[in-house]
């Protein structure tokens, strides 16, 4: 194994991800922060370092739909896109995830519309979190990439195969330009592996169809086969991981700590911000405080049972959520996290802020401050906000 350092953005680094996978069929439609990807990868579609037949469509939901046509016709197919576009696609994520379609998108978060902001939140990949697919974040650039690869690896695995969201946070990772560590092309394909689909719609010795009408006699049963396979994903997910880990000697998890194993006061949180986080915990420890950080970096299937291990010896956690439930308790990491600790008896006080709508910065000073508020945690609502003009 060999590995090739480069300066690029994040979004390049899925790009070049993609290129390693080599699908045989990626639709691509532009949508700001997400365009950068599809720019690159066109480029390694014309310079003929892909065998990919890059389909350009009129919109998203053309996207995704085209995406449902080349996987269920038996090949590997992805795409990307964000916030708004993601919207118009609405219909066909829930139709890619339940036909159990091993499509990879990565996602790059953009705020939700209106009005109209083409910055960071996590709205768009939120808004779909219970349509099926799996979701991983990624910090930054060389997350982008690695995910991506183990996204894909995860999705066709015979015991799962769903669609996997693959996020970054737009512009903040997107488009800045970081040190990456690129795997060599034939490490990525003994890693990934041939996909051999067990009922593609183009065998003619078999003929049958995908996504018929499914009224109350079967539709029940094939929701219990979507959900059975998000909870055995847990287990290929972990397995991936740890194969990834002999390759790169990085350790993957669903939830990874820093500083975590003494620290009475967490922060949790999901893609770029916990760089941020990671900085203040550094600062805040040089001054004796023991505070820490959980970094998001699966979402779903969501992992209840480790999540409350990870931070079951703190004595106060912060969930950090970047997109509201408008009319709901809390963000989704929050309802989530506070949820998985209902019945155990040894759990910490758990307070949430939601910040960085639209794209508004995550700064040090925040983080001070919600590391400095979690040290009283119960004087304040249970909700709050962070960096809001009051």
């Amino acid at each position: 194994m060999t590995q090739k350092r480069v300066a690029i953005t994040g979004a390049q680094a899925s790009a070049n991800a993609m290129r390693q996978i080599n699908p045989e069929v990626v639709a691509a439609y532009p949508i700001t922060p997400q365009t950068d990807v599809m720019h690159a990868f066109a480029k390694f579609v014309a310079d003929g370092k892909v065998d990919t037949e890059l389909i350009l469509v009129e919109s998203e939901h053309s996207a995704m739909s085209a995406c449902v046509g080349a996987a269920a016709g038996g090949v590997r197919a992805m795409t990307a896109s964000a916030a708004n576009g993601i919207a118009l696609m609405w219909e066909i994520i829930y139709i890619a995830a339940s036909n159990r379609l091993p499509i990879t998108m990565n996602v790059v978060n953009r705020a939700l519309s209106g009005p109209i902001n083409i910055h960071c939140d996590h709205s768009d990949s939120m808004g779909c979190r219970d349509a099926g697919w799996l979701q991983f974040y990624s910090e930054s650039a060389q997350e982008a990439y690695e995910n991506t690869l183990m996204a894909q690896k995860v999705s066709e695995h015979p015991q799962v195969l769903l669609p996997s969201m693959v996020c970054q946070d737009g512009f903040i990772t997107s488009h800045a330009v970081e040190v990456v560590d690129l795997l060599d092309d034939a490490t990525v394909k003994n890693f990934i592996g041939n996909y051999t689909p067990k009922y593609p719609l183009l065998n003619y010795e078999q003929p049958m169809t995908s996504g018929p009408v499914d009224f109350y006699d079967y539709y029940f049963e094939h929701k219990k086969q979507q959900m059975d396979a998000m909870e055995k994903a847990k287990t290929v997910i972990h397995n991936v991981f740890n194969e990834f880990e002999k390759i790169t000697g990085t350790h993957y998890d669903f939830f990874e700590g820093y500083q975590l194993e003494d620290a009475e006061t967490v922060l949790v949180a999901a893609s770029s911000s916990a760089g941020t986080i990671r900085v203040v915990v550094d600062k805040l420890r040089s001054q004796g405080k023991k505070v820490g950080l959980l970094k998001i970096r699966v979402f779903r299937p969501f992992n209840n049972e480790l999540i409350t291990k990870k931070l079951e010896n703190a004595k106060a956690v912060a969930i950090l959520d970047r997109s509201a439930t408008f009319g709901g308790f809390g963000g989704p990491l929050f309802t989530e996290i506070r949820s998985a600790f209902y019945e155990k008896t040894k759990k910490p006080t758990i307070i949430n802020y939601i910040y960085g709508l639209g794209g508004r910065d995550l700064t040090v000073e925040l983080v001070q401050q919600a590391y400095s508020e979690l040290e009283k945690p119960k004087q304040g609502p249970t909700v709050r906000t962070l960096g809001v003009r009051e």
